[in-house]
């Protein structure tokens, strides 16, 4: 999960969350898979009458969400999603999470399963960061995108943009939307022209 706080001591969302929430239609039912600790879901609940639960393992952040006002349940990703029947929300949301399950691929069938459509971000290990570094250090890269090192870090399925929309291609699954975003959560011309390479944060929008 992104360490990055969701909302700037003025308020204001973060952009990639901001981007996000322009994503959600008003009123829409909404499952947030690892939520953290609520704050988007609970900020898509107040400006944007959304309904829906969270799902989150740490229990830290149960009880955040909790406290933020949002339905949480306690559950581990790589169990699946079987307990929701087919098409139960609107969308089905998944921020920096796609990277530490088991079974990406099964997750993310079972995510438009539940869901009419769904949004995923990760980090993209196909920015130009990372290829230096294995490419001149011979290392597992680190950066603010992916801080930790690789005996600690959550991250078990790295993937770049170019993986991952091969993949949805192999599900089945349409792209409605991309988005790519630096460290800071910020667009630049750079990454539409050549999202795999300048991108260090993917977002997208997904439908069967």
């Amino acid at each position: 999960m992104s360490t990055d706080p969701a909302v700037s001591e003025t308020g204001e969302l973060r952009a990639d969350l901001d981007i996000i929430s322009r994503w959600i239609e008003p009123g829409a039912r909404v499952l947030d898979l690892g939520c953290g600790d609520g704050t988007l879901l609970a900020r898509l609940m107040a400006t944007q009458g959304v309904t829906g639960y969270g799902l989150e393992i740490n229990p830290d952040n149960v009880i955040a969400s909790v406290a933020a006002g949002v339905n949480v349940l306690q559950l581990d990703l790589d169990d699946g999603l079987s307990q929701f029947e087919d098409d139960s929300f609107d969308v089905v949301l998944m921020t920096a999470a796609l990277q530490e399950v088991r079974r990406p691929d099964l997750l993310l069938a079972e995510m438009l399963r539940i869901g009419r459509e769904s949004v995923v971000t990760f980090p993209n290990f196909g920015h130009w960061k990372p290829r230096l570094s294995i490419a001149l250090r011979g290392v597992m890269p680190i950066s603010r995108a992916m801080p930790d090192e690789w005996y600690d870090t959550p991250n078990i399925h790295l993937c770049t943009v170019r993986d991952f929309e091969r993949l949805c291609r192999m599900l089945g699954i349409n792209i409605t939307r991309r988005h790519m975003v630096n460290h800071a959560h910020r667009s630049t011309w750079g990454m539409r022209l050549l999202p795999n390479l300048l991108g260090e944060i993917a977002l997208y929008r997904l439908r069967r």
